[in-house]
Order: C-alpha cells, then sequence, then structure tokens
C-alpha cells in the first residue's frame, strides 16, 4: 500500500491519513478566517495538497480539481491579505455590493452547468471523470467562488460556504470519504459563526469610516 492510500478502519470504513490531515487543516484555516488572521492561507494551502491527494486515491475528480484550484487562490488570497494588512492594519472586510453579488451568483450557475456539462461530456468518452457531475461541478465552483470572495476579504464568501455545504455533506459520505462528510458537518456551524463575526466587524468598520 503507497503513502496516498495509508490510513486505518474505524466501524468498518477506510479513513485516509491523508484525508483526515487535510481535513484538520481545513478545519483550521475556517477557525483562521474567522480570526481574520493571515495564517489563513499557509494552512490552507496545506491542506489543500493532502486533500488533492486523497480525493484522486477516491477517483473524486471534481473535488480534486478543486483542491488544486484551492491551492492557487490560496496563493492569491494570502497576496491580498498580505497587502489589506500591511503595517499592522486590520484587514478590511466588508459585505458585496449589489453588483458584486450578482457577478458572484451569476459565476456560480453558468460555471455550474459548465463544468457539469464538461464532466458529463468526458464521462460519455469514457474518461470517468465524475460519478456526480453536477454536484462535484457545483461545488468545485462555488468553492473557487467562496475563495476567491474570501481573498477579497468579502463578508459574503461565508454564506457562499453555507451552500457549498449543503450539497458537499452528503456527496463526501456517499463517495467513502467519512472524515470530509463529518468535516463538512463542522464547516457548517464554524460558517455560520464566521458570517456572523465578520458581518459584525464590518458594520462596526462602516460606522468607523462613516
Amino acid at each position: 500500500m503507497s503513502w496516498t492510500e495509508a490510513g486505518f478502519d474505524v466501524f468498518g470504513q477506510h479513513v485516509l491519513w491523508t484525508d483526515l490531515v487535510g481535513n484538520v487543516c481545513a478545519l483550521g484555516t475556517v477557525w483562521l478566517a474567522i480570526r481574520r488572521t493571515i495564517w489563513t492561507w499557509p494552512v490552507q494551502l496545506v491542506g489543500s495538497v493532502l486533500l488533492f491527494v486523497a480525493s484522486v486515491s477516491a477517483h473524486i475528480t471534481g473535488n480534486a480539481l478543486k483542491q488544486a484550484l484551492f491551492g492557487i487562490l490560496a496563493v492569491y488570497g494570502w497576496v491580498k491579505w498580505s497587502r489589506g494588512t500591511r503595517g499592522g492594519a486590520e484587514l478590511p472586510i466588508r459585505s458585496a455590493r449589489a453588483g458584486e453579488r450578482t457577478a458572484l451568483v451569476g459565476v456560480m450557475v453558468a460555471g455550474t452547468v459548465a463544468v457539469a456539462l464538461l464532466f458529463t461530456f468526458l464521462n460519455s468518452r469514457g474518461w470517468n471523470i465524475s460519478w456526480a457531475p453536477w454536484p462535484d461541478a457545483y461545488i468545485f465552483v462555488g468553492s473557487a467562488v467562496a475563495t476567491w470572495a474570501q481573498g477579497k476579504a468579502l463578508v459574503d464568501f461565508w454564506i457562499i460556504w453555507i451552500a457549498v455545504d449543503l450539497v458537499g455533506v452528503p456527496l463526501a459520505f456517499s463517495s467513502g470519504l467519512v472524515v470530509s462528510g463529518l468535516v463538512y458537518g463542522l464547516f457548517f456551524v464554524m460558517v455560520m459563526i464566521g458570517f456572523r463575526g465578520w458581518l459584525r466587524q464590518s458594520r462596526e468598520l462602516r460606522a468607523v469610516i462613516a
């Protein structure tokens, strides 16, 4: 057995170490994001690499691609937050404007349709890219949009994560990634806490500026 498939059994389910440690990093990322610390991004980068390996082992191509994109977006967010907090400044978080929200929803809808059709086409050609192309595509696109909005320090990224979690939990369990399924459930609770904290902070910052 290679290191990518190494793990242990719990109640008849094989838990991959890459899945376990990667999800610990993912939970750490959410906790650090709640605290608005720059360490959010390097931890996310490490977790993305490990979850990419776990997803490839479980043959969830959409999730693997999502993790690869997470790695790229982690670098983007790291740079953006570093600039925003230069000189010890407070991270300038804010709610998205009406036009930005429309764009975020539009990208999620159009992106999900495009990626799902691509996965379906590749499946028909024998690639077996994804056994659940539509939810896989939704999670892939939604996660990318949420992480990009997080890099922009938009409060709305928490709402997008809630929408992603509602699909991610059942998909992870049905794919055999038990740890990922449990973590998605914890994500939901942490995301609600994060959304409340960021929303309050953004209102306080707006009141100061006004």
